[in-house]
């Protein structure tokens, strides 16, 4: 276990059963906080409170900069009701019965399409009678979109135009569009609210859409700009005394508005929080789970704030705090009501003469104390992927090869690690197969003959069976191309189509091949290949195998290809796939193509011009 309270500088490893366990002694007593939030009594305590952490941060907080933004949390298709019977696929979501906007959705008829500006209506099944219906233009950066029964949610960033040396500052605004769609040849705009501030993430649960975006807390001549939402032209400023904000002194605050929206009802509610800079977020049936990154004596903690949102209400409830940092929204996970978190910790110079990290699994209690903990997982290395399934975690960490780690969360008290395994190569994303298997996309990866290191090189699709905890085993694997290939499914889950039933699965690649020729000594294992294919890989997979049914590409040519050197860009990438009925849907800005889901025969295709 990391101890709370250590002294000297030391590095030790301990040898529990056959698994290494890193302890770090830091010279300092460290102990772990639980922090509470409160709402400000007055405008001038807020004021304070920020002045205090501003001075005693080494940063400078009158620009703008610091705000992170991670386009990789947007996602998913959802649960739409539909009036047909016919089968369609949902985008990947983490979490049963929560919706995440994505910029594609089906309902099972029509295809919904954001791109260049625009949300196009396309009615998609039958597909011998594929049309576009409508196409909604705006202005702004369509961040994600989404359906429900009769109704459209568009959400529109507003990026500022900074102006150098301009005394003037200019907020971005984040725009919520709610569409009538009963016509969807002619979608009618009911609401319009604004808030001022980037997008950071939504979900839908049931009716109700939960919108959260950041704005930051900058002071200048003594005045902090409070964040405002705007709703048919009447705007309201959010007064200081309505805010949470932690007590913990961060050198990075900004105001975190969580807005709830009936799509049915359009009921608005809203409550504004002074938190640091929100890296991700986890969503439960019940809760929004915060994760805020803080930094004490050099070492890294994750400040975790819970709010209960249940019928568009939004409670703050509990808040408490572990160490290390998160890596995504998959490194969280509320299960029968306690929350479970994965977290990395890492130490650059300073501390140590080289760089050390450490992982752990920690369990907090439904008031977000702790309650369990396995700390000093993989020492070296840092978590590549993170899932938890039921009473289990399962971790890939990665620093020359990929330690598949099975843990047990049956006792909350005590997670233990039941069995790992250890492979060439790391998967950036876990999926369940079943309750016996999972899926790991990554990268293939060939150790480096000079350095305690691995190149990576194709991406890579594995298949483990985890039957037994203590001895899982990868049973099959397809590898892409060589190194450059890539694929969005790599950083953005929603990229991924996956149907048991059909024994689908399938992503988009970037597929790039190295010209042998060009090496008559010998291929380095750094050599990147060229580009040769941009689309859809389809496979086939069962509980035993993997295999490549075919592709599916937009391009015309290779030419833009060819002429791509290490980057490479087309309107006619493939995006998103879908199914309805028989039929697979692939879809990029420019164009949708229909095929025969089991055949991949073409049936039709339509320009998106």
């Amino acid at each position: 276990m990391l101890r709370r309270e250590l002294y000297g500088v030391t590095l030790f490893v301990v040898i529990l059963g056959s698994f290494p366990l890193l302890l770090l002694s830091l010279g300092y007593n460290f102990t772990l906080a639980e922090p509470k939030l409160q709402k400000f009594r007055s405008y001038s305590e807020m004021l304070d409170f920020l002045n205090r952490s501003y001075t005693s941060s080494p940063y400078d907080h009158t620009g703008i900069g610091g705000i992170w933004l991670n386009s990789r949390t947007f996602a998913a298709l959802e649960d739409s009701a539909s009036t047909q019977t016919i089968d369609f696929s949902k985008t990947n979501i983490q979490v049963e019965g929560v919706d995440e906007a994505d910029i594609v959705k089906s309902d099972g008829k029509y295809i919904y399409l954001a791109s260049n500006n625009s949300v196009l209506i396309v009615k998609a099944y039958p597909p011998q009678e594929a049309e576009i219906l409508s196409r909604i233009k705006l202005n702004g950066s369509i961040v994600g979109i989404f359906v429900k029964e009769n109704k459209l949610m568009v959400f529109v960033v507003e990026y500022p135009e900074i102006i150098c040396c301009s005394e003037t500052r200019i907020i971005s605004k984040t725009e919520m569009k709610i569409y009538n769609i009963e016509d969807r040849v002619e979608p009618i705009l009911e609401e319009n609210i604004s808030v001022d501030g980037y997008y950071l993430n939504s979900r839908m649960i049931l009716d109700h859409v939960y919108i959260l975006t950041t704005f930051p807390a900058l002071i200048e001549d003594e005045k902090v700009q409070l964040p405002s939402i705007t709703r048919e032209n009447k705007s309201e400023i959010i007064m200081s005394t309505n805010i949470y904000y932690s007590s913990v002194e961060d050198c990075n605050h900004f105001f975190i508005m969580v807005t709830s929206v009936n799509l049915q009802t359009s009921e608005l509610i809203h409550e504004t929080f002074l938190l640091g800079s929100t890296t991700c977020i986890y969503v439960s049936q019940s809760s929004i789970y915060l994760a805020i990154p803080k930094y004490e004596k050099n070492m890294q903690k994750t400040e975790i704030h819970r709010i209960r949102v249940e019928k568009g209400e939004i409670i703050y409830e509990a808040s408490g705090e572990v160490l290390g940092y998160v890596l995504n929204q998959f490194s969280m996970d509320e299960h029968k009501g306690y929350f479970r978190i994965a977290t990395t910790i890492s130490s650059v110079g300073g501390i140590f003469e080289q760089a050390v990290s450490i992982n752990n699994v920690y369990v907090l209690s439904p008031n977000l104390t702790l309650l369990g903990e396995l700390e000093g997982l993989a020492p070296g290395e840092r978590i590549y992927s993170a899932r938890f399934m039921g009473d289990r975690c399962y971790l890939v960490t990665f620093k020359k090869v990929d330690p598949l780690f099975v843990i047990s969360l049956e006792n909350p008290a005590k997670p233990e690690i039941l069995g790992k395994l250890k492979i060439p190569g790391y998967s950036n994303y876990l999926h369940p197969y079943d309750e016996n298997h999972l899926i790991g996309i990554g990268k293939e990866t060939v150790e480096s003959e000079d350095g305690d290191f691995a190149w990576y090189q194709g991406v890579k699709i594995s298949l483990f069976n985890i039957s037994d905890l203590v001895n899982p085993m990868e049973i099959s694997k397809f590898e892409i191309g060589d190194r450059g290939t890539d694929s969005p499914i790599l950083w953005d889950h929603k990229a991924l189509l996956f149907s048991k039933e059909n024994n689908l699965l399938a992503i988009p690649v970037l597929i790039a091949e190295i010209d042998e020729a060009k090496y008559p000594n010998g291929v380095p294992l750094n050599a990147y290949g060229d580009y040769v294919w941009q689309g859809l890989y389809i496979f086939n997979i069962t509980n035993a195998d993997i295999i490549l049914r075919g592709g599916i590409t937009h391009l015309e040519d290779d030419i833009d290809l060819i002429n791509s050197g290490y980057y490479f860009y087309s309107e006619y990438s493939v995006k998103r796939s879908l199914y309805i009925g028989d039929v697979l849907y692939t879809i990029s800005d420019k164009k949708i193509k229909m095929n025969v889901l089991t055949t991949l025969e073409e049936i039709n295709e339509l320009e998106l011009q």
